[in-house]
Parts: C-alpha cells; sequence; structure tokens
C-alpha cells in the first residue's frame, strides 16, 4: 500500500481547464521526475470550478524527499505563479494509505465516495459485504503530515473509494468525476 494524497482545488470561476492544460504539460512529468507517482486527474462533475486528482508516494519519508524535490525545483518555480493564479483553495487534501488510483482507459465518469465511518471494525464489516477489489478503498494515514509547506486534513478518520456507489451507513459524500485525458506524449 502507498501513501496517496486525494487533493480537491477550488479554482477561480472558469479557470479549470487552464489549470488543467499546465498540470498536464508540466506537473504530471515533472512530479514523476523526482518520485511521485501522478494517479488519476478528474473535473468534478458536480461543480465546474473544482479540479480533483491524486498522487502516491512509497512511504512518507519518501513523500517528503519527493514533495522538497519538486516544490524547489525549477518546473514548480517556473508555473507556481500561473498555477496558484487559478486556485481559490488547493489544502482540501486527505491523507490516505491505499492502491492509489488511475481510471481505466475510456472511462467517462468515475464515482468516488468519502465516508467517515464511526467505527473501523463495523466498517470492515461493510466493507468485507459491498466492496470489491475493483474498488481501490483507502484509509486515513495516520502518520504526522512532514512536510508542512502542503497542509492536509488532520483529525478526521475517513475511507474513501472508487468504484460503483455503495449505500453506507455512515456520512458520506459522492464525487462523480470526469477523468482528464492525458496528453500523448509528442515524439
Amino acid at each position: 500500500m502507498s501513501i496517496v494524497e486525494l487533493r480537491q482545488y477550488t479554482l477561480r470561476p472558469g479557470a479549470r481547464e487552464t489549470l488543467i492544460e499546465l498540470f498536464e504539460r508540466e506537473f504530471v512529468i515533472g512530479q514523476q521526475a523526482v518520485g511521485i507517482t501522478v494517479g488519476g486527474r478528474f473535473r468534478d462533475l458536480d461543480d465546474p470550478d473544482r479540479f480533483v486528482w491524486l498522487r502516491a508516494f512509497p512511504d512518507m519519508t519518501r513523500r517528503r524527499r519527493a514533495l522538497e524535490a519538486f516544490y524547489t525545483g525549477t518546473v514548480w518555480r517556473e508555473h507556481r505563479d500561473a498555477a496558484n493564479a487559478t486556485m481559490v483553495d488547493s489544502d482540501d487534501v486527505l491523507l490516505l494509505r491505499g492502491p492509489g488510483f488511475t481510471p481505466p482507459p475510456g472511462a467517462r465518469e468515475v464515482l468516488a465516495t468519502v465516508c467517515h465511518p464511526v467505527d473501523a471494525a463495523d466498517f470492515d464489516a461493510y466493507a468485507a459485504r459491498h466492496l470489491g477489489p475493483g474498488h481501490a478503498l483507502h484509509s486515513t494515514e495516520h502518520a504526522e503530515n512532514d512536510y508542512p509547506g502542503l497542509p492536509v486534513r488532520a483529525g478526521e478518520d475517513v475511507r474513501v473509494w472508487f468504484g460503483p456507489a455503495e449505500p453506507a451507513p455512515w456520512p458520506t459524500r459522492r464525487l462523480r468525476l470526469e477523468p482528464v485525458t492525458p496528453r500523448l506524449a509528442l515524439s
């Protein structure tokens, strides 16, 4: 299992496509170059000013090193002002442990469920009955955020899964997401 960040950005009205184009052109390869696995990138189908994405790291130590390398590197320094100009809030981040998630090729819509179970054992029983391997189940990583330059939501115990929406007996938030089609490398 990897350390996974589920990042949900609130953007300035009409700025989503500008950020997506910049992200795909500069930030995917820039992050991969320092050891970050960039997963699914999505448009929120219910909010035109929201961009949702995932990235993964093998462990917390390599997360810190990779984030330090990226955010002090040339790619971020050259493009951070343009990226930040599109954003109202980039601090809605869940730090999770799980398999990560990249949508299957050709997927038009992906459902993500963020669940706040009251009891871990009850959730595990629920998951055994309702969630299969195709649900890409993640749970809160309770390690301290050792890269404070990028805040994460703390004090929450959540489960997040991608795949068919299953009714849950706890408070949930469902995200209807449209995968961003990755740019093809030009030769």
